[in-house]
């Protein structure tokens, strides 16, 4: 596909942007948090777990940063479980803690995969499957946990029609996708209508039509069809128990900061979790940092759960599932940096019966 070339964003919107991120954390941090609890009583409820609680923490934790790499490894096929784990986890340590870390971790991925023989054809199937499979675990886990918020009480009007609107996007998006791997036709017709709203709205900015979308298209239905046919249940399996994992690290530390059962229930605190993960998918700071924090909190001390105790277990959460992906994927980053008995020439990644030859 080809158009005119693009504009780079303004340095000054950009640098709004960055100080737009930074006020929000700063604020959710310096004046929200303080009103809900302190560090000194988040280190009294992390004292006050049982040796077996840390434990057990710490291996749902060390288990939801293992579950990232089975998605791309059903992705990506060739791609072996220690790749993967070198991938993702660097890729995460830079979303969490760079200003636009979800581009810049794309083009790690890309560099990754790349100085392992993979071809970028085969790279970008792979994030875009794995990308599509994640958004709709986020639009599908609010619509599953109010059905079964509903079986215990009727939730509010607000939460049935935030569940609603994401089960109509989630609808659509299965639709469109069915229809872009239906036919070669089809998906070359969906291209041309994408690519003609996206002429009309560069058409303004002074920008020259998009051609080739119906081609690119074609060509991305054909890699992906391929690898649905055979892993789609594996992919989703995957999807699942990575996202299902996350919210396994939330509820222990509601249990074991002393959050119980008859303040916030199980289904009441996945609630809570799937908005939040809802939110995540608009990036307004690295890793929905401040974001996260504001919804979770918020929500759970709406379900029931006393404030300090509630802030502490969130606090615990995000310390697990987020600070401490950091330095491990700084560590990976290295690593590959480093390591060269991975390295192969463009293109000579394993192939699989999954992988067309012009792939």
């Amino acid at each position: 596909m080809t158009a005119a070339p693009v504009p780079r964003r303004p340095r000054g919107r950009r640098l709004v942007g960055g100080v737009l991120s930074l006020a929000l954390v700063a604020a959710v941090f310096v004046w929200f948090l303080p009103q809900f609890t302190s560090l000194a009583d988040v280190w009294t409820s992390v004292r006050g777990m049982t040796w077996r609680e840390v434990t057990l923490l710490a291996l749902a934790a060390a288990w939801n940063l293992a579950t990232y790499q089975f998605v791309m490894v059903a992705a990506t096929p060739g791609l072996t479980l220690r790749q993967a784990l070198v991938s993702t986890q660097a890729t995460t340590a830079v979303s969490n803690t760079v200003l636009g870390g979800a581009a810049v971790s794309l083009g790690l991925t890309y560099a990754m995969n790349s100085s392992w023989g993979f071809s970028r054809s085969r790279t970008s199937v792979a994030l875009l499957v794995s990308g599509l499979w994640n958004n709709f675990a986020k639009l599908g886990l609010p619509v599953l946990a109010l059905a079964l918020l509903a079986l215990g009480a009727p939730p509010s009007a607000g939460r049935i029609g935030a569940g609603l609107a994401g089960l109509g996007v989630l609808v659509l998006a299965v639709v469109l996708l069915g229809a872009l791997l239906r036919s070669r036709e089809g998906a070359e017709r969906l291209g041309s209508a994408a690519g003609r709203i996206a002429t009309a709205l560069c058409g303004p900015f002074g920008r020259g039509p998009v051609t080739g979308w119906d081609r690119a298209t074609a060509k991305f239905r054909d890699r992906t069809a391929l690898l649905l046919r055979a892993r789609w249940p594996w992919i989703t399996l995957a999807t699942l128990v990575s996202h299902l994992s996350l919210f396994l690290v939330l509820l222990l530390a509601l249990r074991f900061v002393g959050v119980d059962g008859g303040q916030v229930s199980a289904v009441e605190a996945l609630t809570v979790f799937a908005f939040a993960r809802l939110l995540t998918a608009v990036p307004f700071t690295p890793g929905g940092l401040g974001v996260v924090e504001l919804a979770l909190i918020t929500g759970l001390a709406a379900a029931g759960g006393p404030r300090a105790l509630v802030a502490a277990a969130v606090l615990v959460f995000r310390a697990l599932t987020y600070v401490l992906p950091i330095p491990i994927g700084v560590g990976t980053y290295v690593f590959w940096r480093r390591n060269r008995s991975w390295r192969r020439e463009a293109n000579t990644a394993p192939r699989t019966r999954l992988v067309p030859e012009s792939v």
